[in-house]
């Protein structure tokens, strides 16, 4: 079956997540990349770690665009049969993208019935997208959408080439103009984790009731998953601005890129019942006057909002890649044996803001540009899914 477009949706005012609420001047982008040693705010050029065995540790190259001309793709997810789903943030666009000879081939869906519909917002719109693994040829696939009444995941069938109804998972995450958060991801553990926003009332990300500002985990039917810090709750972490980018290492364990406000941008390594600490603490508690460090936990790396404004997050031959927004460039951050972080900047400037990242099942990376969120430069061929190897 495919997707019948039941209703137009509302034209959604463009920007970028939470630079609006930002007070800082966006500089011109540095003309050459440095390394940085973190947690500081990339500090003059470091040597970074060895390569660890097995890991390549050369740079990234464009390859070229899998897919071009697109409005503000916002989430990426491969089917078993090496296909993959996009979504679009603004249009509401589902596009299915399958190899064709030495390149793909964009297949528009059409626009997902949001059931309550949606509402104007500027962050909000058609976000994350995932899909359930060892589904087999009809996987469930699971998106992240932002309503009149609220955020919430729903799910359909994948079957024939289109989508069954699409049905309600999880309701009632507080949504708003800015900072609707939206990336989802199942876990190694095969469960589904679920980034949200602080939608614009930092204090709820502290009130362990409400499901802003968390990064959650539930079962595929949207029930809590086994081994929570509370069993009852599907939260899993707490204290989080804007969480935009979720990933998993070799070891399995998650990581997570956030949104600060006007100083610092986070990775985060996420552990189960931890605090990260908005809106009490922006990057670590030591920059925070008056912060109990033993309260939170502290970010492995941080920039400044000038420099990332980051978004999604992949894990691929054994180091992490961040989008940045603001930053127009792509982060690659190598965590040594003693946990700290060094990350390299690359292609400043070049594509202008990038977003999503994911690894493909090959083990490149792709990364959509973001020009058409009404913050960027749009060239004639953006918005576009980059393919890239090293």
């Amino acid at each position: 079956m495919t997707i019948v477009a039941l209703a137009a949706t509302a034209a959604l005012a463009a920007a970028c997540s939470s630079e609006q609420q930002r007070t800082t001047p966006t500089p011109e982008p540095s003309a050459s990349p440095s390394v940085s040693e973190s947690p500081s705010v990339s500090a003059s050029p470091t040597p970074g770690p060895s390569a660890r065995p097995g890991q390549d540790g050369g740079p990234p190259e464009v390859a070229g665009a899998v897919a071009r001309n697109l409005r503000v793709p916002w989430g990426l997810a491969f089917l078993d049969d090496g296909s993959a789903l996009a979504t679009e943030r603004d249009s509401w666009r589902l596009l299915h993208l399958t190899p064709r000879g030495e390149g793909w081939r964009t297949r528009d869906l059409g626009v997902l019935a949001t059931g309550p519909g949606s509402g104007p917002s500027v962050e909000g719109g058609l976000l994350g997208i995932a899909v359930e693994p060892d589904g087999g040829e009809d996987p469930r696939v699971f998106v992240y959408v932002t309503t009149a009444e609220d955020n919430r995941v729903v799910s359909a069938t994948w079957e024939g080439g289109g989508f069954s109804e699409w049905e309600p998972v999880l309701t009632g995450i507080p949504r708003y103009d800015y900072h609707d958060g939206g990336r989802i991801a199942f876990g190694p553990d095969g469960h589904l984790y679920v980034a949200t926003g602080d939608a614009g009332q930092p204090e709820l990300a502290q009130d362990q009731e409400s499901l802003a500002g968390k990064i959650l985990r539930m079962r595929p039917d949207g029930t809590p998953a086994p081994g929570n810090p509370d069993g009852d709750s599907l939260v899993y972490s707490s204290g989080h601005r804007n969480v935009q980018g979720l990933a998993w290492d070799d070891d399995g364990q998650l990581w997570a890129s956030e949104f600060g406000e006007n100083s610092y941008d986070e990775l985060n390594r996420i552990e189960a019942g931890g605090n990260y600490g908005w809106p009490e603490v922006e990057g670590r508690a030591a920059d925070n006057p008056g912060a109990d460090a033993d309260d939170y936990v502290d970010p492995v790396a941080v920039w400044s909002t000038d420099e990332a404004s980051p978004s999604g997050l992949a894990w691929a031959d054994g180091r992490l890649w961040l989008g940045a927004l603001r930053g127009t460039r792509l982060w690659e951050v190598r965590i040594a044996d003693d946990g700290k972080a060094t990350s390299t900047p690359h292609f400043v400037g070049e594509y202008g803001r990038m977003r999503t990242v994911v690894a493909t099942p090959e083990g490149e990376l792709w990364v959509t540009t973001s020009n058409h969120d009404g913050r960027g430069e749009p060239a004639q061929v953006d918005d576009r899914i980059l393919r890239l190897t090293w």
